[in-house]
């Protein structure tokens, strides 16, 4: 990336960068261009609010408050600027991580006043840090179009989670057939300028896990977006 690229086209390279296309970039050049990825959330975050707190308003809704009827110890993987962070019940301590610093760091004034918050960190969804059943409940709303591997994000949000514990994404997930899946196809072509993948089915999740999808529930607007609640298997030994 260039100092001269405007915010757009900053945002189109770092996509391209998440899902690993740019081709014939050596690793070493993939590793230093990653200080030029922050400088494009960085820019991205002061407007994040603005452009996606109505669009994406009903999955956070729904999700925070099956969230909120349940206890313990929550992970919010992909928090952003934290926009969740004050629905959720006080009763429930929340951790939050995030690839962007600068997103973060709008999520920790919001949350200045709050005191269930254990955490605001600057972590790759792919590669928890946390242990192994750590997490009563983990939550992932709109970040499995968006990275590179949804599959091993699937895995370490069920590694970190307890048996017996609750996993919960927030989707859009493609159709096969009908009009909707016609334009789906058609989008697909201009995934990387609208930031996520319109053709993104629910096999690219259910085929990765062995837990048990307990339950879906179709989201406004239009039915875009899906909310499923996985639960984990109990530990047999315990």
């Amino acid at each position: 990336m260039t100092t001269s690229d405007t915010l757009p086209d900053r945002l189109r390279k770092l996509k391209l960068w998440m899902q690993g296309r740019w081709k014939g970039i050596s690793r070493e050049a993939r590793r230093l261009d990653e200080t030029a990825v922050q400088t494009a959330y960085a820019r991205w975050a002061p407007y994040y609010d603005m452009v996606f707190r109505a669009p994406l308003y009903w999955g956070r809704h729904a999700a925070v408050k099956r969230i909120n009827a349940l206890e313990g110890h929550v992970l919010e993987a992909g928090i952003g600027t934290g926009m969740s962070l004050p629905h959720y019940g006080k009763h429930l301590t929340v951790t939050g991580i995030d690839l962007s610093e600068a997103m973060l760091e709008r999520a920790r004034i919001r949350s200045a006043e709050m005191i269930n918050i254990a955490g605001l960190i600057c972590m790759d969804a792919s590669d928890l840090s946390f242990p192994d059943n750590h997490f009563d409940v983990t939550v992932a709303m709109y970040v499995m179009p968006v990275v590179p591997d949804p599959a091993k994000v699937l895995s370490e949000l069920e590694r970190v989670t307890r048996p017996g514990g609750t996993v919960l994404l927030v989707n859009h997930f493609s159709t096969d057939h009908g009009p909707r899946a016609v334009v789906e196809r058609w989008l697909k072509r201009y995934a990387d300028r609208l930031g996520w993948n319109p053709e993104f089915p629910k096999s690219r999740v259910l085929r990765h896990t062995s837990m048990v999808l307990e339950d879906e529930e179709t989201l406004a607007p239009f039915g875009l977006f899906t909310l499923m609640s996985f639960r984990k298997a109990e530990d047999p030994q315990a």
